[in-house]
C-alpha cells in the first residue's frame, strides 16, 4: 500500500519568470545609469565650452574695437551649441519622466507582490496548523473508522497531496521572498538614480538658462554695435556720394593717390632706413601692438565695396587699413615704442592732405596714423622717440575724409598688413 501511495504527483516547475526579470532589469537600470552620465559628462563638458564661449564674447563685444564680423559667427556657433546642449537637456527630462513612471509602476509591483507573498504565508499557516491537527489521528483510527478499503486509499492520497502542495507552496513563498527582495532593491535602486537625475538636471537647467541669457545679452549688444556702426557708415558713403559725383575724375584721383602713396612710401622708408643706419631705430621690434583709440570698427582690413578705395589684387577696391570711429578730438595713442618717421600732411592727398604721423618700431615694422587733426602734441616731431600709449595726436577729418575717423595701418617690410594680426 505504501509502496503505491507513496509515489507523489510531479510537482509544477518552479515560476521563476518574475526573478529572471527582475534582474533583467536591474542589469538594464545600470546599464542606463552607465549611459545617463556619459551623456551628463558630455552635457557638462558642452555647457562648460558654451560659458567659455559666451564669457570671450562679451569681453570682445566690451573690448575695444570689436570684430562685428567675427563676433557675429562666433554668435551663430554659440547659438547651434545651444541647441545641442537645449536637445541634450530635454533628453535629460524625458529620462526623468520615465523614471517617475518606472518609480511608480516598481511601487505598485512590490506592494502587489507584498500582499500575494502575505496571502501565501496566511495560506501556509493555515494548512500547516491544518495538517498539524489532522496528524493527531493516527493511521489505524483512520483506517478504523473508514467504511471500505477504497475509502482509505482516497483518504491516505489525501494525506500525500497535500503533503506535496504544502512543498510546493513553501517553495513559492521562499520564491516570493526572493522576488520581493530584488523588486525593493530596484525600488530604492530606481528611487536614488531619480534623485540623483533631478538634482542634476536641475543644476543643467540653470547653467542653461544663465547660457541662453549671456547668449541673448551678446546679440543685443551686437546689434546695439551693428546699428551704431552702419549710422557710421551711412554717414560716410553720403558725404562720399557729395565729393564722387564725376566717377571719371574719382578714378583719376584714385590713380593719383595711389601714385603718390607709393611716392611716401618710398620717402617714409629711405627716412626709417637713415635712422635705422643711426641706431635711432632697432632692427626687429618684441612685443605687440595696442590699438590707438576705441570706437566702432566701420572698414576693416581687406577687399570692400567702398568705391574711393583703390584696387589691390583680385579686389576691386582693397582698405589697406582699419577705420575708427569715435567723437571728434579723441586722443590717438602711439600702437608701440618707437620713432616718429613722419609727422605732417599727407600731400599723396593731393591738394586736400590728411594730416599724418608715422612710427617706426624697427626697421621693418611701422604704423600709420591719418586724418588727424594737424598738431604736434607734446612738441613732438620727426625723430622723437615715443612709448606706447603716448598720445601723438586727435581725431580729425583731415585730407579726402568721409567723417571724423581715424585711419589706423600697419607696413611690415613696405607692405600694408592687417593691422589685427599684431594686437
Amino acid at each position: 500500500m505504501f509502496g503505491l501511495l507513496g509515489s507523489p504527483a510531479t510537482p509544477p516547475p518552479a515560476r521563476g519568470d518574475e526573478l529572471a526579470d527582475a534582474r533583467a532589469r536591474a542589469a538594464a537600470m545600470q546599464k542606463q545609469i552607465a549611459d545617463e552620465k556619459a551623456a551628463i559628462a558630455q552635457l557638462n563638458a558642452l555647457q562648460a565650452g558654451l560659458a567659455a564661449d559666451i564669457a570671450s564674447t562679451k569681453h570682445q563685444l566690451a573690448g575695444i574695437n570689436a570684430d562685428l564680423a567675427v563676433v557675429k559667427t562666433k554668435i551663430t556657433r554659440m547659438s547651434n551649441r545651444i541647441k545641442v546642449v537645449q536637445h541634450t537637456y530635454d533628453d535629460l527630462v524625458l529620462e526623468l519622466e520615465m523614471l517617475d513612471v518606472e518609480q511608480a509602476r516598481l511601487e505598485a509591483q512590490e506592494r502587489d507582490k507584498q500582499i500575494e507573498l502575505a496571502e501565501r504565508k496566511a495560506l501556509l499557516a493555515d494548512r500547516i496548523r491544518s495538517a498539524y491537527d489532522t496528524n493527531r489521528t493516527s493511521m489505524l483510527e483512520s483506517f478504523l473508522s473508514s467504511g471500505s478499503f477504497s475509502d482509505l486509499l482516497t483518504e491516505m492520497s489525501y494525506y500525500i497531496d497535500v503533503g506535496e502542495q504544502d512543498k510546493l507552496l513553501a517553495q513559492q513563498v521562499v520564491q516570493d521572498q526572493e522576488e520581493l527582495a530584488s523588486m525593493h532593491e530596484m525600488v530604492v535602486a530606481t528611487q536614488a538614480h531619480t534623485d540623483e537625475l533631478r538634482v542634476t538636471t536641475a543644476s543643467q537647467k540653470v547653467a542653461l538658462n544663465k547660457s541662453l541669457k549671456g547668449l541673448k545679452d551678446a546679440k543685443a549688444e551686437l546689434r546695439r554695435l551693428e546699428k551704431e556702426t552702419q549710422r557710421n557708415l551711412a554717414i560716410q558713403r553720403a558725404t562720399y556720394a557729395k565729393v564722387a559725383v564725376n566717377k571719371k575724375h574719382a578714378a583719376k584721383a584714385l590713380a593719383a593717390a595711389a601714385k603718390a602713396q607709393k611716392l611716401l612710401a618710398g620717402r617714409i622708408a629711405d627716412i626709417v632706413r637713415r635712422q635705422s643706419q643711426q641706431g635711432n631705430i632697432p632692427s626687429q621690434y618684441n612685443g605687440t601692438l595696442a590699438w590707438p583709440m576705441s570706437g566702432n570698427v566701420t572698414q576693416n582690413f581687406g577687399c570692400t565695396g567702398f568705391s574711393w578705395e583703390p584696387p589691390l589684387g583680385s579686389c576691386a577696391h582693397f582698405h589697406q587699413g582699419i577705420d575708427i570711429v569715435a567723437p571728434y578730438g579723441t586722443p590717438v595713442r602711439a600702437s608701440g615704442d618707437g620713432v616718429v618717421a613722419y609727422i605732417g600732411w599727407n600731400y599723396a592727398d593731393g591738394p586736400d592732405p590728411a594730416w599724418i604721423v608715422i612710427i617706426a618700431h624697427s626697421s621693418g615694422l611701422q604704423t600709420w596714423y591719418a586724418h588727424m587733426t594737424a598738431a604736434y602734441p607734446g612738441n613732438i616731431h620727426q625723430g622723437s622717440m615715443v612709448k606706447a600709449g603716448q598720445v601723438i595726436g586727435h581725431e580729425g577729418n583731415t585730407g579726402h575724409s568721409t567723417g571724423a575717423h581715424l585711419h589706423w595701418a600697419v607696413m611690415l617690410n613696405g607692405d600694408f598688413v592687417n593691422p589685427r594680426l599684431f594686437l
